[in-house]
């Protein structure tokens, strides 16, 4: 019997986002916060940087690993990681993302994190 995942790794494109959204590292962090409470996550802590002339990162540690959003304001572009493992809905924590940040257009890819890798077959 093969073990699952131990984690899934979500990957969300978000373009054409409001670019006033993505220079404010305040709302960026509220959203992050409602998207780990969507999917069942315990919020532990952040951190918010505001770059020059423009842009922002934010990182919310869960108990369940991280959610992170990274901006290019003068591309309307985001990219944000979910990273959860245990019982979460990171299913829930995107559409809620999804729902907040209003993309022209999104796209999702999943990965699952720290499946055993398959036994290496020795040539003789």
């Amino acid at each position: 019997m093969t073990a699952g995942p131990l984690a899934t790794h979500v990957l969300l494109e978000l373009w054409g986002v409001d670019d006033a959204l993505l220079n404010d590292e305040r709302a960026l962090e509220a959203h992050l916060f409602a998207a780990a409470r969507a999917a069942r996550c315990e919020v532990l802590g952040s951190v918010r940087h505001r770059f020059e002339p423009q842009g922002a990162s934010v990182v919310v540690l869960v108990a369940e690993s991280h959610l992170s959003v990274h901006t290019w304001p003068e591309r309307r572009y985001a990219a944000v990681d979910l990273l959860t493992c245990g019982h979460t809905l990171p299913d829930a924590g995107v559409a809620c993302l999804v729902e907040r940040f209003a993309p022209a257009r999104h796209e999702v890819r999943r990965l699952d994190r720290g499946l055993p890798l398959a036994p290496v077959r020795q040539i003789p």
